[in-house]
């Protein structure tokens, strides 16, 4: 049976995101921004949390996962490079583990550069994948621990996934993004009509994400840096491709 998710703001801006299923009863957190909002997602599915799935140190991911596990006993999974900067983890992991959550199979993906062991996780059989702070809808994480290199091949690493892959991020940034984004790519169609969905979104106080792989390779420019007419753009025309992200980064970053 196909994994359920059931997505809910916490915080300010953050997501936190359930994913469940349904044969085994298992439900895992991705990451725990807070615990009351994760609390009362469960209460509104009447899922049981069995696991907590962490990608990377930061407290709005993290500082609900004491008291989730003291009340619920549930597992948890951390990123191995940055685990000792977690509390309550029970197990750790790096790059191409295996995770299930009940009978739901994921692997780990290493996506370092917004903390230095950041991790991912994807479920290919379910086209789902959960990437913290690395990919955001039309943008990317800062660069706070790592370094514009290292980024970039986190992000190539998640636009290698399947097109029709849905992602799920930290954070709902994406109005705020394409503005940025259309002072890179402004003739850039596929962005234009993310805008417009994203303005309707908005406006019905809906969510952005998931969003899907495919739309991002077309309309996101952290994801296009190796795309020739993103780079001249940028001043940057037969550069590197990491360092016509690195130029954007830090535009995004003064924005």
């Amino acid at each position: 049976m196909p994994a359920q998710i059931y997505l809910f703001p916490c915080l300010t801006d953050n997501y936190g995101v359930l994913v469940h299923d349904p044969q085994s009863g298992a439900t895992a957190a991705i990451d725990a921004p807070e615990a009351a909002t994760v609390e009362a997602a469960l209460q509104k599915t009447g899922w049981k949390l069995s696991d907590i799935l962490v990608t990377h140190h930061h407290a709005d991911h993290t500082q609900g996962i004491a008291a989730l596990k003291q009340k619920h006993r549930c597992r948890v999974v951390a990123p191995r490079g940055e685990a000792q900067r977690i509390a309550n983890v029970d197990e750790t992991v790096g790059e191409g583990d295996a995770v299930r959550v009940g009978g739901l199979g994921g692997t780990v993906l290493e996506t370092p550069g917004h903390t230095a062991g950041h991790i991912s996780y994807v479920f290919p059989a379910d086209k789902l994948a959960f990437v913290g702070d690395t990919l955001f809808s039309i943008g990317c994480g800062r660069v706070i621990e790592g370094n514009p290199e290292m980024m970039w091949q986190s992000l190539l690493k998640l636009r290698a996934l399947p097109d029709d892959t849905r992602f799920y991020c930290g954070h709902e940034y994406t109005d705020a993004n394409i503005r940025f984004a259309r002072s890179i790519e402004p003739d850039n169609t596929a962005l234009a009509a993310r805008a417009d969905e994203v303005a309707k979104l908005r406006a019905a106080g809906k969510p952005t994400i998931p969003a899907t792989i495919g739309a991002e390779k077309a309309a996101n420019p952290f994801l296009r840096a190796d795309v020739p007419d993103v780079a001249k753009s940028v001043g940057h025309a037969g550069s590197p491709a990491w360092k016509v992200f690195a130029e954007i980064r830090e535009r995004k970053n003064r924005f």
